[in-house]
């Protein structure tokens, strides 16, 4: 299967470095949320910040989070490519080869995955233009990576997994708005558990969105040493996430 995988993910990998409009959404991104919403909180007083965020710059709290929800956003796209697939007709002919149905969905997840990771830098960057200090911990960084990449096929799992049987070219995008605004507002990502009811507070805790961006923020902010918890917590995601997307695969996955 690795042969067959390689060569699907290659293709995955290729379509995304051909397109002219994924590059202009790699930078676009970062840079509108940074600039419209990032700056929108700007104004707030360091003493408040740093007792409630943490930090002295909201942007500095806000780019650990923008990382994880585009690694959650960009799981949306393998679910797309897939039904795109279909309705072209490139599934069928992978499909009466002797190529796996879980080739074709871990090839998916892998691209999905590796646009986000694209990203990554971009954000960094974007970031430090605007003045944001990184205060990197070398080892909880590269815990940091290893989690953006296992997150981000878990997130592609989960959006293949819930439209594995569909041709339709809005299912996807459904999908998403049922998933990614209630993951991303009941996260860490954008502000702290404080502010949130006690409901919102016990959905928090069992979001995967939470531990990766905890998992940045103390590789890139708080230069905090590696935390096993949260990275623990992110591998069980991703592992239930990707054995439900192939169990879900080879039972209803098909060229229709």
């Amino acid at each position: 299967m690795i042969s067959q995988l390689y060569a699907l993910y290659k293709r995955e990998v290729l379509r995304l470095l051909r397109s002219r409009y994924m590059w202009l959404m790699v930078a676009a991104q970062p840079i509108l949320w940074v600039v419209f919403f990032g700056n929108s909180l700007a104004g707030l007083p360091r003493g408040f910040l740093a007792q409630y965020f943490g930090v002295e710059n909201y942007l500095a709290y806000m780019i650990p989070g923008m990382a994880s929800i585009v690694m959650l956003t960009t799981g949306m796209f393998a679910s797309m490519s897939l039904v795109f697939d279909k309705r072209v007709g490139y599934l069928k002919r992978v499909l009466v080869t002797p190529t796996p149905k879980t080739a074709v969905f871990l090839a998916k997840a892998l691209g999905a995955a590796t646009r986000g990771l694209l990203t990554i830098p971009v954000i960094l960057a974007v970031g430090a233009a605007f003045g944001v200090r990184y205060n990197i911990n070398p080892a909880a960084l590269a815990l940091w990576a290893a989690a953006l990449a296992a997150a981000g096929m878990g997130f592609a799992a989960l959006f293949t997994a819930l439209s594995v049987n569909t041709t339709d070219v809005h299912a996807p995008g459904v999908i998403s708005n049922f998933i990614t605004m209630p993951l991303m507002f009941t996260s860490t990502a954008l502000f702290p558990q404080q502010f949130f009811p006690d409901w919102l507070k016990a959905i928090s805790e069992v979001n995967p969105l939470t531990y990766l961006t905890e998992l940045g923020r103390e590789a890139l902010v708080y230069g905090a040493p590696p935390n096993p918890t949260a990275a623990l917590a992110t591998a069980a995601f991703a592992a239930a996430t990707l054995t439900a997307g192939v169990i879900a695969v080879e039972k209803w996955l098909n060229a229709d």
